[in-house]
This record gives C-alpha cells, structure tokens and sequence, in this order.
C-alpha cells in the first residue's frame, strides 16, 4: 500500500474551529504541525488514534497568535522537543513566554526547508499582528493551510491556485450570521475584510481558482453558532466535480489522507481508517 503514495503528502487535522486548531501535514519522513491550539494530552490522544508517530513532527508553524491557534503551543513543544517557527509580530503580541524553548523566526515568502518539506509562508488578511498562512509541498505535491481569512486577495489566490489540497476556512453561512444571537459589532467583525471567510466566499475561490490537479478540499473552522457541516458539505458537495469534499470537525481529527502527485498511482486509498495499517505506514 506504501508505494501507492510513494509522491504524496499526508494529511490531517486533529481540530478545526475556535475550540482549537492543527494541522498535520507529512511525508513518509517527516511532517510538521500547523498551529497547535490543543492541549498536549489531545494532540497526543489523536495522533494515536490515527496512528500517527510523534516523532516524526519535526516541527510547529505559528499562523497567528489567537488562543485557538496557541493555546498548546508551549506544552507541545516542550513535550516533544519541537522548534516553534513564527514570525516576531506573533511572538510578542502571542505573550507567550518561550524563552526555554526553540524560536525560529520567518517571514513573508520566504521558504523553510524541513528535511523532504518546503513550507512557504504568506500574509493573509486577519486581525492578528502579524498573520499568516503556509503551503507545505514535498515532492512536487502542495498542501495549503488557508483559515482565518478576511477576504481572498491576491496572495490567497495565488497560493490556493497551487495546492492539490487544501484545508480551507467555510466560516459561516451568511444568512445563520445575519438572523444569530451575535452582537452587532461582533457580527461585523466577522464579515470584515480582517474577519473570516463565509461559505459563499470560499465557494467562490473553490470554483474559480482550484487547480486542476485539486483532489481534496477540507471544509474549515466551521462556526458552531453561525454553520453547520450538513450546510457547507452540500453547498461544496453539489459542485465538487470529483474532488472529495471533508469536513474537519471542530470535536474531533478527521482520517489520515493521502495526497497524491499529478503522476501517483491512481487507484491509491485516499484515506486509511484502521489503525494497524496507519501504524505501519507512519
């Protein structure tokens, strides 16, 4: 089974949403985290369960310093003796205190290299310090991680045009956010050009800048109160054309999957569910 994805990158989140995110994303050899919002004991849990080996995290990657995205950062590191690589402006407004542990800073376009993995960060439009997303490519095959998005300007763009997945924000439903509980000002916080991505808006992207080599769309950091899987599946789900549509859950980590290059082997397992296989290939 190995040698199906031999060119391919694996994948995973272990939650997504405003009660904690990140992201696995791998190759045969090494892989990193994207944010780590978790507590340690949760990251260890379900790394477990989907038969993922720790060891082979290499490294953690900062998006921006909200709690839901920091909240594990100092205990995940430190448990697993991992560099923590984030840009200055996260650092300081993040009030972490990380003096004892491993701080590399990046920056804006510039790629770091993680044995097999080339990372690439961009800014993205948030109300954070210092924001920013990544693509993670290994082999020729590109991963994006793109929440906590404002709106789609060019470097989204650019960037989602890339990828062969992508773990992409679907925020709200415009219409569940307009008749909600939320106070106005948070409302128009969310809709804001530094706020979140709606359903309607990251369709809009899926449509019309996917590449054509996109197999797998991982529909993001649902709202609990203005969302719901059953709504973004089927809005995504109706015009899919082939890519497979996941919904990564706010409670819990989704299956492990396999991303596959332009030339992988076709009949390749997208997603491994049995834990014995999932240990013996990670």
């Amino acid at each position: 089974m190995l040698y199906f994805c031999k060119m391919s990158l694996f994948v995973a989140s272990l939650n997504s949403g405003s009660s904690g995110n990140c992201y696995y994303v791998g190759n045969q050899n090494e892989a990193i985290f994207v944010d780590a919002g978790l507590p340690c004991r949760e990251v260890d849990k379900r790394m477990k369960r989907l038969g993922l080996n720790t060891k082979k995290v290499k490294a953690i990657f900062v998006t921006h310093e909200h709690g839901d995205h920091i909240k594990g950062l100092e205990g995940v590191a430190s448990r697993h003796h991992l560099p923590i690589y984030i840009t200055p402006g996260t650092l300081k407004n993040s009030k972490l205190r990380l003096e004892r542990l491993t701080t590399r800073i990046f920056r804006a376009d510039e790629q770091v290299m993680i044995g097999g993995l080339t990372i690439h960060a961009f800014p993205k439009p948030h109300d954070a310090a210092d924001p920013h997303n990544f693509v993670i490519e290994s082999d020729g095959v590109k991963v994006g991680v793109m929440t906590d998005i404002g709106h789609v300007n060019e470097d989204v763009i650019r960037s989602f045009n890339q990828c062969h997945a992508v773990f992409l924000e679907a925020n709200y439903d415009e219409e569940m956010l307009r008749k909600g509980k939320y106070p106005a000002f948070l409302k128009e916080r969310i809709i804001g050009p530094v706020g979140h991505l709606s359903n309607r808006q990251a369709l809009e992207l899926f449509l019309n800048y996917r590449a054509p080599h996109m197999s797998h769309l991982f529909l993001s950091h649902l709202s609990k109160e203005n969302n719901s899987p059953e709504i973004a599946l089927a809005l995504f789900g109706a015009q899919a054309s082939g890519i497979k549509i996941i919904h990564a859950s706010r409670y819990n980590e989704t299956g492990v999957f396999c991303i596959p290059g332009d030339s992988a082997f076709a009949g390749a397992d997208s997603v491994f569910e049995n834990s014995r296989v999932q240990l013996e290939l990670f």
